[in-house]
């Protein structure tokens, strides 16, 4: 069995507020090292439920927006992880994290986390630079810039991609492995997010999909080529992926007056009212950061499957990538206060950002159940508790063994 999850974990005990939608006295975010505790509980509880035999966990922004002070905590819960009773019996661990954030040209905040039960005897492991499989050490652990580190392939986003950042960690870092015969890659991804979500209204698609999809088309060219023979590969990570905002919210505001209000000292769009014509109920209210929308269910009923045909960015890739079929709500952004963990915060319209492509060459090597069907599980990590503003995302799947 061949088991991959893709995980993005904040190390952050802040609660989100928004103004003009404070946090009550009320509402309590758990501490750092609780929702890391949750977090891990989850993870062991799919583990045990899946029985896997190898386990990719794949880390983004690493130690947090405040990662000069957090990354202490991120390194403890690495090492939680390494040592846990639940992955005794994996007795090969692979571990890259990318942490060194004193290298601004090069940190990507980027983690990467690979074990081998003991039962899998047929794997190998690839090292880029004698371009060639070697078999796979008991423990391979590194911590830094993970500059020669050999075993893996990291890279920044060039800084030409969005000139608007100052400084981006976004990018991302790939390994290489041959399981029984089947030779994969496995490509941990960051993209850039939405910085605004009123600059995120004004077209369709919004100039931040249109960042993501060159820097998506940019990472899937440069494992496809030359440099090292082309391989199957699957894509994990938070892609930061949007609803196409400018339609979603047309969609929203059917039934409502929209108004646009503008500062007084230029003519840039300060906010968007939409209000209800019967009652001027405020439907929905739309700022830089800050997407309040009165009816959010709409986002968590039936999975937010209503949702999905704004659901857009994806499919620029059709020709090179697949999906399994989306079953579970918006991943992003999920509240952070312990008694609310299936309410979005109103920061950002709720959103499929943390994602698993795969391409069409990898998909042939997922194996069918006794009944003719793809034994496959996508989905998330702890629906129904507090994980941090993104709701870890896992594939589950059986490898074919045999080449035909």
């Amino acid at each position: 069995m061949f088991d991959v999850l893709n995980v993005r974990h904040r190390f952050s005990d802040d609660i989100a507020t928004v103004p003009g939608f404070p946090c009550p006295p009320s509402c309590v975010s758990l501490p750092v090292g609780e929702i890391q505790n949750e977090w891990l509980q989850e993870l062991y509880k799919t583990i045990g439920a899946r029985r896997p035999q190898f386990i990719a966990l794949h880390f983004q922004e690493v130690g947090g927006k405040d990662y000069m002070v957090n990354m202490g905590h991120a390194q403890q819960f690495f090492r939680n992880i390494e040592f846990s009773e639940e992955l005794k019996d994996f007795d090969r661990r692979c571990i890259y994290v990318d942490d060194q954030f004193q290298a601004e040209d090069r940190f990507t905040a980027l983690g990467s986390m690979y074990f081998i039960h003991k039962s899998l005897k047929n794997i190998r492991q690839y090292d880029f630079s004698v371009k060639d499989f070697k078999a796979v050490p008991a423990l391979d652990k590194f911590a830094g810039s993970l500059d020669g580190v050999t075993a893996v392939e990291k890279e920044k986003f060039p800084k030409n991609f969005w000139p608007d950042f100052k400084w981006s960690r976004k990018g991302f870092m790939r390994t290489r492995w041959i399981i029984h015969d089947r030779g994969l890659d496995l490509v941990n991804v960051h993209l850039f997010h939405d910085a605004s979500n009123l600059v995120a209204c004004k077209s369709s698609p919004s100039v931040y999909s249109a960042n993501r999809k060159n820097a998506l088309r940019h990472v899937i060219n440069r494992i496809s080529d030359q440099g090292h023979t082309p391989m199957p590969f699957f894509l994990f990570g938070d892609f930061n992926f949007r609803l196409d905002t400018l339609s979603l919210v047309q969609h929203l505001s059917t039934s409502a007056e929209v108004q646009t209000v503008k500062k007084d000292s230029s003519n840039e769009v300060q906010k968007i009212i939409c209000e209800e014509k019967a009652d001027r109920q405020v439907l929905l209210l739309i700022e830089d950061k800050l997407f309040a929308y009165l009816h959010q269910a709409v986002f968590r009923e039936d999975n937010g499957k209503a949702l999905l045909k704004y659901d857009k960015e994806v499919t620029a890739f059709d020709d090179v990538v697949r999906e399994e079929e989306i079953t579970f709500p918006p991943s992003y952004p999920y509240s952070e206060e312990y008694t609310k963990p299936t309410q979005y915060m109103n920061t950002r319209c709720p959103a499929w950002c943390d994602r698993i492509l795969m391409s069409h060459s990898a998909q042939q090597f997922i194996r069918s159940g006794a009944d003719g069907a793809r034994s496959v599980i996508y989905d998330t990590l702890g629906p129904n508790v507090c994980m941090g503003d993104h709701k870890p995302v896992f594939l589950f799947f059986a490898l074919k063994t045999n080449v035909h």
